[in-house]
């Protein structure tokens, strides 16, 4: 009883972006995706989240597009080269995306992935 009282009380005080974090986490654990904080380089992993930004960097021979997808964990950054822009990849929507780990600048990246996005809410 006093383990749900407490579950009770953390969630009043909890900001809405620890909420929103447990909720992403809750989604994400519901469809099978790995948790981005535990993916590790070298893994092929399925990762599910929100993307909280899209930029179009242009680079002086390959274009790319790359989408911050945060899961409530970590984030995942989705670099599809050779993009300028997607239908669907904006930020806001919510999407599962699966590839290979890679570390670029102390950051997880996946390139090219595989993508499915939701339906928007």
């Amino acid at each position: 009883m006093t383990s749900g009282l407490r579950g009770f009380l953390s969630r009043l005080t909890a900001t809405d972006s620890e909420l929103d974090a447990e909720e992403l986490q809750r989604d994400s654990a519901k469809c099978g995706a790995v948790p981005a904080g535990q993916c590790r380089r070298g893994q092929i992993v399925s990762v599910s989240g929100r993307l909280r930004t899209v930029a179009y960097t242009p680079r002086t021979n390959l274009p790319t597009l790359e989408a911050d997808l945060w899961d409530g964990s970590d984030v995942v950054t989705l670099v599809f080269l050779g993009r300028r822009s997607i239908a669907g990849i904006e930020p806001g929507r919510q999407l599962t995306a699966r590839g290979r780990v890679a570390i670029r600048d102390d950051r997880k990246v996946i390139y090219n992935p595989y993508y499915e996005l939701e339906a928007p809410r």
